[in-house]
C-alpha cells in the first residue's frame, strides 16, 4: 500500500491516532480509579497506565524508541491537567462515576489503539497475524494494567463479553484494506469503526462468549 505522500504522512496519521486513543483511555482509567475512591496520585497513575501501557508494551516488543510518552512529553502534562480537572469537577458536581461511564471511552480507545498498533506493525513489514496481535496488545494491555492496579481481575479476561476479540476483528479489517491498497484514511476509519461497533454491540446486547463449564467435582 502506498501511504501518500510517504513516510511523513504515515507518521502524522499514527501520531494523531495514538493521541486520540491516549485521551480516550486516560478518561477510562480516570473513571475506573475514581470508582475505587483512589486519591489524586492513584487516579493519575491508573489513568497513565491505562493510556500508555498498551503502547509502551507494543514498542518494547517491536524495539521502537523513543516511547510515545517520551517523544511527546506534553501528553504527560495533559494527563496531569485532565486528572486534576476531572477530580475537581466531580467533587464540585458531586458526581458518582459509574461502570458504564468508563466503558464508552474505553471502547473508543480500543478501536483507535487497534488501528494504531496494527499500522505500526505493518509499516515495519511484519506478517499480517503479527500485525493484528500487535494491534490487540496495544488496545488491550492498558485496560489490563488498569484493572490489576485497581485490584480487579482484568475484565478483558473475565466478563465473557467480546473485548480482545473485537480488536482482533478490527485489526484484520485494516490488514485486508491495506492489502487491497485502500487509502490510509479509509483503512483506519473502517478498522476503528468495526472495533468500536463490535464492542458497543457487545455492551448493549448482553452477548457473551462461550464459557467453560466445570463439572460437579
Amino acid at each position: 500500500m502506498n501511504w501518500s505522500p510517504g513516510a511523513e504522512s504515515l507518521s502524522v496519521v499514527l501520531t494523531a491516532i495514538e493521541s486520540l486513543a491516549t485521551l480516550a483511555f486516560a478518561l477510562s482509567g480516570l473513571v475506573a480509579a475514581a470508582r475505587k475512591r483512589l486519591d489524586a496520585v492513584g487516579v493519575c497513575v491508573v489513568a497513565g497506565l491505562t493510556a500508555f501501557g498498551g503502547g509502551t508494551l507494543r514498542d518494547v516488543l517491536l524495539d521502537r524508541r523513543p516511547f510515545f510518552w517520551v517523544e511527546h512529553a506534553a501528553w504527560l502534562w495533559v494527563l496531569l491537567a485532565l486528572t486534576i480537572g476531572a477530580l475537581a469537577f466531580m467533587r464540585t458536581r458531586h458526581l458518582s462515576p459509574t461502570l458504564r461511564a468508563a466503558q464508552w471511552p474505553d471502547a473508543v480507545g480500543l478501536g483507535l489503539f487497534t488501528a494504531n498498533g496494527t499500522l505500526i506493525a505493518l509499516d515495519q513489514g511484519l506478517p499480517a497475524i503479527v500485525a493484528v496481535l500487535m494491534g490487540m496488545i496495544t488496545a488491550v494491555f492498558g485496560g489490563v494494567l488498569r484493572d490489576i492496579v485497581c485490584n480487579d481481575i482484568p475484565s478483558a479476561f473475565s466478563d465473557h463479553r467480546p473485548y480482545a476479540v473485537c480488536a482482533f476483528f478490527g485489526g484484520w479489517v485494516l490488514v485486508g484494506l491495506w492489502t487491497l491498497g485502500a487509502p490510509e484514511w479509509a483503512s483506519v476509519l473502517a478498522s476503528v469503526g468495526v472495533t468500536i461497533g463490535l464492542r458497543a454491540w457487545a455492551m448493549t446486547s448482553g452477548f457473551i462468549l462461550p464459557q467453560w463449564r466445570a463439572g460437579d467435582d
